[in-house]
C-alpha cells in the first residue's frame, strides 16, 4: 500500500503560534515532500514508530509528514536556550573539520533562540538522561492513551552499518511502563526515512513481551528494529543514505553498500 503524504496532520492539542505556523509553511515549501509507503502496517491502535534520524530530516518529516498524529521525543537540550549551544556543536557539527569549528559554534549560539521556540512549539516531547525522564515517559504515556503515536529517533554516536548508527535502548522501557498501566503490549513500528528518495517505509510491528526480563526485551526490539529498518532501506532502488552524524557529503554511504558489506 501506497499513499501520498498529506501537506497536513491533526494537530494535537490546539493551534500553534502564528509565528510556528509560518516557519512551518516555510520548511515545507524548502524541505522534501514524503511519500509514505507501507501505511498498512501501523497498527489500529497508538504505536512507537522507530526511525533513522538522517540529521535534520527525521525530526521535520515525522513533525510535517507522518500519516496520523503523533508526538516526536525531541533531546531536552535543544528546548533550552542556555543548553543548546553545546550540544547542538557536540551533536550536529563536531565531526566537521577542525578548521570550520569556530564558524559552527557560533552557529550554535546563533540558533539557540530559534531552537527553543521551534522544538518547544512543535508536537515534541522533551527527552532526559537523567532523573527527569521520568516526565519524558509520564507525557509519552499520557500521549499514548490519547490516542497518539510517539515517533522516536534513538541512534547514538557508535556506528551499526552502512545505514544506521547504534540504537540507545531504553525507549523499550516506555512499553513495560504501558503494560503496566493499561495491560496493552505497545507495538513497534520499524520506520526508514530516504530524504533523496522523498520516502518513509514502514515495516511490520513487533510487540512487546510483558512476561520476558526487560534488559532481554530492550536487546530483542532494538536489534529487531535495526535490522527491519536496514531491510527497508537495502530493498530500496540504489540512492544515498543521509547518516546519523553530520559528515561531508562526499562520506554519505549508498543504500547497497550494506548490502555488500552483509
Amino acid at each position: 500500500m501506497t499513499m501520498q503524504a498529506p501537506g497536513k496532520a491533526k494537530e494535537g492539542n490546539g493551534k500553534r503560534p502564528v509565528l510556528y505556523r509560518l516557519l512551518k509553511e516555510l520548511v515545507m515549501l524548502f524541505s522534501p515532500k514524503y511519500t509514505l509507503h507501507g501505511t498498512e502496517n501501523l497498527p489500529d491502535e497508538p504505536c512507537v514508530i522507530v526511525a533513522n534520524h538522517c540529521q535534520m530530516y527525521g525530526p521535520i518529516a515525522a513533525e510535517l509528514y507522518m500519516p496520523r498524529p503523533r508526538y516526536t521525543w525531541c533531546i531536552g537540550e535543544m528546548m533550552r536556550r542556555e543548553e543548546v549551544p553545546a550540544y547542538a556543536f557536540q551533536d550536529f557539527w563536531s565531526m566537521k573539520p577542525r578548521w570550520t569549528h569556530w564558524f559552527y559554534r557560533l552557529l550554535s549560539h546563533l540558533i539557540a533562540p530559534l531552537a527553543e521556540y521551534v522544538f518547544t512549539n512543535a508536537r515534541t516531547i522533551p527527552v532526559y538522561h537523567d532523573v527527569r525522564i521520568v516526565s519524558t515517559f509520564r507525557q509519552s504515556l499520557e500521549r499514548l492513551a490519547a490516542g497518539s503515536d510517539i515517533v522516536i529517533f534513538p541512534e547514538c554516536a557508535e556506528p551499526y552499518n552502512a545505514i544506521l548508527w547504534q540504537f540507545q535502548k531504553n525507549f523499550v522501557d516506555l512499553a513495560q511502563l504501558c503494560y503496566r498501566r493499561n495491560g496493552n503490549a505497545l507495538r513497534f513500528v520499524p520506520a526508514y526515512i530516504a530524504p533523496s528518495l522523498k520516502s518513509i517505509s514502514f515495516g511490520e510491528p513487533v510487540s512487546f513481551c510483558p512476561h520476558a526480563p526487560i534488559d532481554k526485551e530492550r536487546e530483542r526490539i532494538s536489534g529487531a528494529m535495526m535490522e527491519a529498518i536496514t531491510r527497508l532501506a537495502v530493498d530500496l532502488p540504489r540512492h544515498t543514505v543521509v547518516p546519523y552524524p553530520n559528515i561531508p557529503k562526499r562520506q554519505y554511504p549508498q543504500n547497497l553498500d550494506c548490502a555488500r558489506d552483509a
